[in-house]
């Protein structure tokens, strides 16, 4: 059994990993005994990880950290310096090429921020955006101008807003949902696989046919980076 261990900007996650199947872990109550080795990743605060890694130390059990790199396998990243790019965002594109081989993706992590990362067919990583999360695009504006505000109430729908709070949360999802159909054209592969992430990834999922949602994307992909390095 492996445990897989994503520290946020916001909150730490735990799974198990055992005969091809991932399941949500409580880290407070993991199972020591039956775990072989602790594979993390952390975009976060790193103290979030310290007592894991004291029980793991205890335990007798291995840690590995992932870390981008510039090839895996037949993945390439885009990026000139590698450590520039987000392990979370190269998690998600590692993801995605296991689970889709030889189909070009858009890879959309929906969380604090928004990474959108465009994937061709060939494993190549052609580059990405960082946006502002749908939260954030909406408090960043609320705290910066005098007359827009928000209400909590209300949520995000792709239509034209006639109200205050429904055109700062309308348009929020419509940049958003923009800057994904941007992200398309850079591929020629016109057919690429939509993959969502993160906590609004159900909601973009909505707006983008034949597109998925996948929660454990970036565990998935933290899994995948392990195996890659046992290879």
């Amino acid at each position: 059994m492996r445990l897989l261990i994503d520290v946020g900007n916001t909150s730490i996650k735990a799974m198990l990993w055992q005969s091809g199947q991932v399941t949500p872990a409580n880290i407070n109550k993991l199972p020591w005994h039956s775990i072989k080795e602790v594979v993390y990743a952390c975009v976060g605060h790193r103290d979030l990880l310290a007592d894991v890694l004291a029980q793991a130390s205890t335990h007798n059990i291995n840690c590995f950290e992932a870390v981008v790199s510039k090839t895996l396998g037949e993945l390439t990243c885009a990026y000139e310096h590698v450590d520039n790019l987000g392990i979370d965002r190269w998690l998600a594109l590692i993801a995605g090429m296991k689970l889709y081989p030889n189909k070009a993706c858009i890879v959309v992590d929906a969380g604090t921020a928004t990474t959108i990362d465009v994937l061709n067919s060939h494993g190549e990583h052609l580059g990405g955006w960082i946006l502002p999360g749908l939260d954030l695009m909406t408090s960043s504006l609320t705290k910066n101008t005098q007359r827009v505000f928000d209400d909590e109430k209300i949520t995000f729908i792709n239509q034209l807003g006639k109200n205050t709070p429904n055109g700062l949360k309308n348009g929020a999802l419509v940049a958003t949902i923009g800057a994904i159909n941007q992200a398309t054209l850079h591929l020629e592969d016109k057919s690429a696989q939509i993959i969502f992430a993160g906590g609004y990834g159900e909601l973009l999922k909505q707006h983008f046919e034949g597109s998925i949602c996948d929660s454990s994307l970036v565990m998935k992909g933290l899994n995948y980076w392990r195996e890659a390095q046992n290879k």
